[in-house]
């Protein structure tokens, strides 16, 4: 159980580089990803892809896979990031209810959210990434744009909070610690 003792890393939004603060959350580490890393998964996404897409003067700001300025990166580093990391990540079903997520699974090692968000009177409309993790036996939501990490009551909060993600359309991703 957590106590008063119990150290959690939280890093706050900047700009649109929630994957990488939601990652840095994930590994309670700061620079665990750093923009530079993150930015060569996504240039090396890009080499690797074999429909490789023609250049325009708009590439220089919007890569394929980021935009080189505000951050903002897409599933694919995700997954490059994370697997470059010994991690692998399942794909929760969002036609399923949260309830066949086993949060006591000892190989789960977070949950990362990809949610919809609109900010300023509907004229942004994005998507976000926020971490959900178990630190010491209590689960924290670790969003970035939140002033602080909230605490979790028990597991069935977690499951309403994760079952409104998915009613809302947004996407839940486990991570998964490699148990070879």
């Amino acid at each position: 159980m957590a106590t008063e003792n119990t150290q959690i890393y939280h890093e706050r939004q900047r700009l649109q580089f929630c994957l990488l603060h939601s990652l840095n959350n994930l590994f309670q580490q700061k620079d665990a990803f750093t923009r530079a890393s993150l930015n060569e998964i996504a240039e090396k996404l890009v080499l690797d892809d074999p429909s490789k897409v023609s250049w325009t003067p708009l590439s220089v700001l919007f890569k394929p896979h980021y935009n080189a300025i505000t951050g903002n990166y897409d599933i694919n580093v995700l997954m490059v990031a994370l697997e470059g990391k010994g991690k692998s990540v399942i794909w929760h079903d969002r036609r399923n209810r949260s309830s066949l997520i086993n949060l006591d699974d000892d190989t789960l090692m977070g949950i990362v959210l990809n949610v919809s968000v609109i900010k300023y009177g509907g004229l942004w409309k994005s998507r976000h990434w926020i971490t959900l993790k178990r630190i010491d036996g209590v689960w924290y939501n670790l969003d970035s744009d939140l002033v602080a990490p909230e605490t979790y009551k028990d597991d069935e909060e977690v499951r309403e909070f994760l079952d409104c993600i998915i009613n809302h359309g947004g996407e839940v991703l486990l991570v998964m610690n490699d148990t070879q």
